[in-house]
C-alpha cells in the first residue's frame, strides 16, 4: 500500500472524527449503538493497515521458502561433497587408458596401477567391467570389482600424492521369495508369469528330474510352488538363486523336495521324510524334448523301409541341444557306429547297466573313451548323423547287455538322510515345508 494512500486515509479519518466531536451528543457514558458498526469497521481497517505496513515484508519471505528446504535440511558442517564417475572398459582397453578417461594424468595412472599390483594386477581387467572414481572432501577413492565378493580400493588422502591399496569385501544382499503357478502351455511360461527367472526354473527341473520326465509327463493343469533365495551384489546384479523347498503336482501326484546340508557339508535335496530325491539314473537324457518314437520290438524303419526292432526311445530336439549322461559311469565306446552315426556307450558303476546315445551332431569337449563321467554331465549334442531323418537323440538303456524300455525302468534312490541326523533334518526343514502349505506368496529381504 502506498504512502500517499496512507496519508489521504489518515486526513479523511481525522476530519471525520472532528465532525463527530462538533456534533452535540447525548450525555451518555458510551456512544450511541448506531455508531458501533461504523467505529468497529474503522478500527478493524486501521489495524489491518498497520499490520500489513509493518510486517508485510516478513510475511512474503516466509511464504516463498519451499517446505522441502526445511524438511531435508542438512547442516553444512556434516555434509560431504561427492562427485562420482564411472568408466566402462572397452574391447582391447587397458587400465591406464581407462584411468586417464576418468581424469587422472598419465603418470598418476601409472602410479595407481603400480600401487594396485600389490593387491591385484589391473592388467587382468576385461571389457565390460567398470572403474569407479569418487571425489570427496577427504580425497579421492578408486574402486574396481574383482569378483562378486571382493573389490580393489585405492585411496589418496587430500593434499597427498601417495595411494593406499587394499582388497575389501563387497556387500551381498539376499531375499527369500515364494512363487507358484499353474501350467497352461509350458513350464517356462508359467514360471515367468510367477516371477521366476530361467535359471531358477532349470534348477526346479533338475530337482525333480529323477521323478518327472519333463519331455513327456507334463500336463496342462500341473502346478508348482517354489521357495528360493536370491543373492545380489551391491550393484543389484543377481549372483545366484538357491531353491530351499519346492512342490510339483504332476498328473495329480504331488512331489515335494527340501534342501538340506548334511553333517559332512554335502548339500542335496530330500523328500519330507528324508529320502534322497536323487536316483541312480535321470528320467531322460535331454531336457524339454519331444518323444518322436518309443520302444518297439516291431517298427517300420523310416529310411530302410522294412520292419525291425526299435530298442530305444527317440527324443526329437533342435540340433545342438545338450545330451546328459543319465548316471555315473565311464565311456566304454566313443566313435562312429554305422547307422547310429556318432555314438557313445556308457558303462555304469554297478556294471550291470549301460546306456547308449546315438545320432549326435558332435561330442562334448574333452569326452574320451575310458574317462569317468558324472550324472547330468554333458557328453554331446543332438544331431542327425547316421541313418536319421531329422535331429534327434536315439537313447537305449541296457541291463546285462539286453535293451529294455527306458520309460518303464524303476530306479532306486540314493542314500537317505542318516538316522543319526534325522531329528536335525526334520527340525530344520519343518518351517520350509510349512511355507509350502501356505497359500500366500511374498518375499523377505535380509
Amino acid at each position: 500500500m502506498s504512502n500517499a494512500f496512507k496519508h489521504d486515509f489518515s486526513e479523511k479519518f481525522s476530519a471525520g472524527l472532528s465532525r463527530i466531536k462538533k456534533r452535540k451528543l447525548p450525555k451518555l457514558s458510551a456512544p450511541s449503538p448506531r455508531w458501533y458498526p461504523v467505529l468497529g469497521a474503522l478500527a478493524g481497517f486501521l489495524f489491518i493497515l498497520l499490520f500489513i505496513g509493518g510486517a508485510g515484508q516478513d510475511a512474503r519471505a516466509r511464504m516463498t521458502v519451499p517446505h522441502e528446504e526445511w524438511l531435508n535440511a542438512v547442516h553444512p558442517a556434516v555434509s560431504t561433497a561427492l562427485r562420482i564417475r564411472n568408466e566402462q572398459l572397452h574391447s582391447g582397453d587397458h587400465a591406464v587408458a581407462a584411468l586417464q578417461r576418468l581424469g587422472f594424468g598419465k603418470s598418476e595412472s601409472h602410479r595407481m596401477v603400480a600401487t594396485a599390483n600389490e593387491k591385484y594386477q589391473l592388467k587382468n581387467v576385461r571389457a565390460g567391467q567398470v572403474f569407479k572414481r569418487v571425489d570427496s572432501d577427504n580425497g579421492i577413492d578408486f574402486y574396481y570389482n574383482v569378483d562378486a565378493e571382493k573389490r580393489l580400493h585405492l585411496h589418496q588422502q587430500k593434499g597427498q600424492t601417495d595411494w593406499q591399496a587394499k582388497i575389501e569385501p563387497r556387500k551381498i544382499y539376499s531375499r527369500q521369495r515364494i512363487s507358484s503357478g499353474t501350467i497352461e502351455g509350458s513350464l517356462f511360461g508359467a514360471a515367468e508369469r510367477a516371477g521366476m527367472d530361467q535359471r531358477t526354473t532349470m534348477n526346479l527341473v533338475d530337482i525333480f528330474a529323477w521323478d518327472i520326465d519333463f519331455a513327456r509327463d507334463m500336463r496342462s493343469g500341473d502346478t508348482f510352488k517354489v521357495i528360493y533365495e536370491e543373492r545380489y551384489d551391491d550393484n543389484g546384479k543377481t549372483l545366484e538363486s538357491n531353491i530351499l523347498a519346492a512342490q510339483f503336482v504332476n498328473q495329480g501326484k504331488t512331489y515335494q523336495a527340501v534342501r538340506y546340508e548334511q553333517a559332512d557339508g554335502k548339500v542335496s535335496y530330500f523328500t519330507p521324510d528324508g529320502k534322497s530325491m536323487r536316483k541312480a539314473y535321470l528320467k531322460a537324457p535331454v531336457k524339454f524334448s519331444r518323444i518322436s518314437s518309443r520302444f518297439h520290438l516291431k517298427r517300420k524303419h523310416p529310411i530302410l523301409g522294412y520292419t525291425r526292432a526299435h530298442r530305444g526311445v527317440d527324443y526329437a530336439a533342435p540340433s545342438g541341444t545338450p545330451i546328459h549322461a543319465i548316471g555315473d559311469g565311464y565311456i566304454a565306446f566313443k566313435g562312429w557306429k554305422g547307422g547310429y552315426g556318432r555314438f557313445i556307450l556308457i558303462r555304469h558303476n554297478n556294471r550291470q547297466h549301460s546306456t547308449a546315445y546315438a545320432h549326435m551332431r558332435r561330442y562334448a569337449r574333452g569326452i574320451k573313451k575310458g574317462m569317468h563321467v558324472k550324472q547330468g554331465q554333458i557328453i554331446g549334442y543332438v544331431g542327425m548323423s547316421g541313418l536319421a531323418t531329422g535331429p534327434h537323440l536315439h537313447f537305449e538303456f541296457r541291463s546285462r547287455g539286453r535293451a529294455v524300455n527306458p520309460l518303464t525302468v524303476k530306479h532306486p534312490p540314493a542314500k537317505p538322510v542318516a538316522k543319526s541326523e534325522l531329528p536335525r533334518f526334520l527340525q530344520q526343514t519343518a518351517p520350509l515345508l510349512g511355507q509350502l502349505k501356505q497359500q500366500q506368496t511374498g518375499l523377505v529381504w535380509s
